[in-house]
């Protein structure tokens, strides 16, 4: 394996602090839209109620669409696993933590995903759509980190960070897999 500018420890690092400047942000005062400090009048226990059930809706979506994302990924990985036999050993783990990722996101079972069709004939284009496709997923996770309640947050973000990670890592192991 030859050696790159950036270490993996380096690259943990760097993924470590985008999952926390994207969670930092989330990251609310004990105000409400109002501009009042909550719990201040009558109706907030209304507003709370009406607020919670908004979340969960909310949360069911966001978790909806992240299983969705999480699925497509897992297929892809699937595909380029049985198709090519030769990325078994390095791309297996990743496959698992992506499994992982599906069960932590989704609410009930995951939505079974069809078969992905690829252009890709060789093992390191493979693997390079791969590599976009966690970039993909990363991108769809942040986006969802602004409308996630706390704790989904701090999920999508751990999730996100660990797709920035298996992108460069899937990158990295194309250069090096023969075409």
């Amino acid at each position: 394996m030859r050696r790159t500018g950036t270490t993996r420890r380096n690259a943990l690092a760097m993924t470590g602090a985008l999952a926390a400047g994207a969670v930092l942000p989330g990251c609310g005062s004990d105000t409400d839209d109002a501009g009042g400090a909550r719990g201040d009048s009558a109706g907030s226990g209304t507003r709370a109620a009406a607020d919670g059930a908004s979340a969960v809706r909310t949360e069911k979506a966001l978790r909806a669409d992240a299983t969705r994302a999480t699925a497509t990924l897992l297929a892809g990985y699937e595909r380029v696993l049985t198709a090519h036999p030769s990325t078994a050993a390095a791309l297996t783990p990743m496959r698992d933590a992506v499994r992982a990722h599906l069960e932590a996101v989704s609410a009930r079972k995951a939505p079974a995903t069809g078969p992905v069709r690829s252009p890709a004939t060789g093992p390191a284009a493979a693997v390079r759509e791969l590599a976009a496709a966690e970039r993909t997923a990363a991108d769809a996770y942040t986006a969802l980190l602004g409308e996630a309640p706390g704790e989904l947050a701090r999920l999508l973000a751990s999730v996100a960070a660990a797709c920035a990670a298996h992108a460069y890592l899937l990158t990295e192991l194309a250069k090096e897999t023969p075409a």
